[in-house]
C-alpha cells in the first residue's frame, strides 16, 4: 500500500506540473472504487487549481470552487501525461486539463477513491477540505512541527496497547504504515510489542526523531517500491534497498548480526532485532 512517503512523492512530482491548470473535466472508464467516483467529475465547471495538498495518505487538488480528494488505496497511482497517450487496462480514471495534458489513475485492485468537495466559506485556520469525514479522526502530521517526543510522550501515558499497532493506526500519528513504523522503532531500539505507556520522555524523543528520519529517507528516495508503486512520471522508489528490518526475516542484523524475527500484530506482519530492538 502506498504509504506515506510514496503519497508525498507524488504530490511533489505533480504539484509543478498541475498548479495553476484549468481542470476541464474527466474520463471515467470504471466509477467502482473503494467508493463510487462521483458523475459530476466528467463535466465540472472549468475551474483552476490552486495548490497540491497532502494529508496523511491523501493527496487534495484544492481548486477554485472545492477540491478533489484521492487516496491511492492498495495498488493506486497518479501519473502525469499528455492527453494522447493511450489508456491501458486498470486506466480507470482521467483528469484533464486545458493545456491537453491529463492525471491518470490507475488502480489494479479499485480500492483507491476519488471524492469531490465544494469550497465552503473558511471557519478556522484548517482547510475547508479537511470537513469530509475522511479526515475527522487523523492524527499529528510527522513532518511537521507538532510532532516530537515531548507530544509523544504525553499522549500515550497510560495506553496499555502495543507501540507498533499505535502508530499504524493512524489517530495518533498519520502516515506512519507498517514499513516506516518498523524501521522506525528499529532506529529507536524500541521492541514493537513494547506497551506505549511505558515507554520514557528519552526514548519517545528518540522515536520522534527516528520516525522523522525515516520517512524524510524514504521521501528522498523516492519512496518503497515493493510491487505497484510508481512516481507521477513512472519511476520506482528505491528505499526498499534500504530497509533494515522490514521483509528480512532470518537475515543479520545490519549492527549486531543477529537474525530478523518476524512476528504478527494485529493482522499486519512486524520485523525486528530481539537484540536491539528492547521492550
Amino acid at each position: 500500500m502506498p504509504e506515506l512517503p510514496e503519497v508525498e512523492v507524488t504530490r511533489q512530482a505533480l504539484s509543478p506540473h498541475v498548479t495553476g491548470q484549468i481542470w476541464v473535466g474527466a474520463v471515467i472508464r470504471e466509477s467502482r472504487l473503494r467508493h463510487p467516483v462521483p458523475p459530476a467529475l466528467a463535466d465540472p465547471e472549468p475551474q483552476r487549481v490552486l495548490q497540491v495538498r497532502r494529508r496523511g495518505k491523501y493527496l487534495v487538488l484544492e481548486m477554485s470552487h472545492g477540491a478533489l480528494i484521492i487516496h491511492l488505496g492498495m495498488s493506486g497511482t497518479l501519473r502525469y501525461l499528455p492527453r494522447a497517450a493511450p489508456a491501458q487496462r486498470h486506466d480507470h480514471v482521467d483528469l484533464l486539463f486545458a493545456d491537453g495534458s491529463l492525471v491518470r489513475y490507475r488502480d489494479p485492485r479499485r480500492f483507491g477513491t476519488l471524492l469531490w468537495v465544494p469550497r465552503l466559506p473558511e471557519t478556522s485556520s484548517a482547510p475547508f477540505w479537511q470537513t469530509h469525514p475522511c479526515f475527522a479522526r487523523m492524527g499529528v502530521e510527522p513532518l511537521e512541527s507538532g510532532f516530537d517526543g515531548a507530544w509523544f510522550h504525553r499522549v500515550t501515558r497510560g495506553l496499555k496497547r502495543a507501540i507498533k499497532p499505535l502508530l499504524l493506526e493512524g489517530r495518533l500519528v498519520v502516515g506512519a504504515g507498517n514499513i516506516y513504523a518498523c524501521e522506525s522503532l528499529f532506529l529507536a531500539g524500541i521492541d514493537p510489542r513494547c506497551a506505549a505507556g511505558r515507554i520514557g520522555l528519552k526514548r519517545y524523543h528518540r522515536l520522534a526523531q527516528a520516525v522523522r528520519q525515516v520517512l524524510e529517507q524514504a521521501i528522498q528516495a523516492g519512496g518503497s517500491t515493493l510491487r505497484d508503486f510508481v512516481g507521477a512520471t513512472g519511476e520506482g522508489g528505491y528505499f526498499q534497498h534500504q530497509h533494515q528490518v522490514y521483509g528480512r526475516t532470518g537475515q543479520p542484523c545490519v549492527r549486531c548480526a543477529t537474525p530478523i524475527r518476524q512476528l504478527r500484530q494485529g493482522q499486519r506482519s512486524t520485523w525486528y532485532c530481539p537484540h536491539c530492538q528492547r521492550n
